[in-house]
């Protein structure tokens, strides 16, 4: 397990253990993650500090191994275009560290934490064209409140679908590069040794343990960062942008299934982890605000460049291959989450 003493990481080696693997967890401790030093132990594993760009130290805690779940990654939108060599380093070059020692070593299985960014935007439709790509979005257009794709042949405004693994990879910001950079990587390892990747696209993933407010932090775990402190969440553009939202256990149970599952075959496959149940990011602040007894989130019209509108993804795939179904709602998984513990 890399990354394994990470907000995801913590809860996949935990219910690998309950499964009765023999999990292995290496983390380098990146600050980007962790604001205090490493734990000793996770779910009572030993926890190796190794970064995967050092090829000594990747051939060290590969030893043994049957399958690696690799999750370590830096992840968000960061601070600004100055965390692009660290975003690579750390997503890029690690993996293929990685890779390459996993070639060396005979290791034929990975699961990779891929994620909903490498599609940009979901998928739309246009009442004129059909199935249509929207371009991305201005700083002119979400400067004056037009936050909505539109058509780039006849400008009308495009309804938002569910996207599946077979859509294009379009990356928009950093981040979205960087994975689907791993994506393109691990495929052609998985070419040249015959061996399986099982790429697990995350979607919004929300739950305890989530990392407090940092620029690498996910908005749920901003929101919840606010209300803690006793602030209004502040809601980006109209709030009305779509996403499935998708609680760590879940995420945890999808890793399991995919370490497991014999239905993939050889070769490299995608699967979304969504919950398949969408909400605005909106009713996520709402909803949270309201658990926690908080103040009423304030709708700002700011945006981010790097954000896309609407990613709903399709789940049936992950469910008929894999077998795995989410199973927390988000109503049950937003009373939770509002009093969890966060990451320090």
């Amino acid at each position: 397990m890399t990354g394994g003493a990470g907000f995801i990481g913590t809860h996949v080696v935990a219910a690998l253990q309950d499964a009765g693997h023999h999990v292995s967890v290496v983390d380098c401790g990146h600050p980007g993650a962790h604001r205090v030093p490493l734990p000793d132990t996770v779910a009572g594993v030993p926890v190796h500090r190794a970064d995967l760009r050092d090829r000594d130290a990747v051939t060290g805690v590969l030893a043994g191994v049957d399958v690696v779940v690799h999750q370590a990654a830096l992840v968000g939108l960061g601070a600004d275009l100055d965390d692009l060599p660290e975003y690579v380093g750390c997503n890029d070059l690690g993996t293929a560290v990685l890779l390459a020692g996993m070639a060396r070593a005979g290791i034929h299985r990975l699961v990779l934490a891929s994620s909903m960014v490498v599609y940009g935007e979901g998928a739309y439709t246009c009442p004129r064209h059909g199935a249509i790509r929207p371009a991305p979005r201005t700083v002119a257009d979400l400067a004056t409140g037009r936050f909505e794709p539109a058509c780039p042949r006849c400008g009308h405004t495009l309804a938002p679908g569910l996207v599946d693994e077979d859509a294009p990879l379009d990356p928009r910001s950093v981040y979205a590069a960087t994975k689907v950079a791993q994506e393109h990587l691990t495929a052609a390892w998985s070419r040249q040794t015959g061996g399986t990747v099982v790429a697990l696209r995350y979607h919004n993933v929300y739950g305890p343990g989530m990392p407090r407010d940092t620029p690498y932090s996910g908005v749920a775990a901003i929101f919840r960062s606010a209300l803690e402190a006793g602030r209004a969440p502040r809601v980006f553009e109209d709030g009305g942008q779509r996403r499935d939202f998708v609680h760590v256990r879940d995420v945890a149970a999808a890793n399991l299934a995919a370490v497991t599952a014999t239905g993939t075959g050889t070769g490299w496959h995608a699967y979304n982890i969504a919950s398949g149940r969408p909400a605005t990011i909106g009713e996520l602040a709402t909803g949270l605000a309201r658990a926690a007894g908080g103040p009423a989130p304030v709708v700002t019209g700011e945006f981010r460049l790097g954000d896309v509108r609407h990613v709903v993804a399709a789940p049936a795939r992950a469910a008929t291959e894999l077998g795995f179904r989410a199973r927390v709602g988000l109503a049950d998984g937003i009373a939770e989450f509002a009093h969890a513990a966060l990451r320090g």
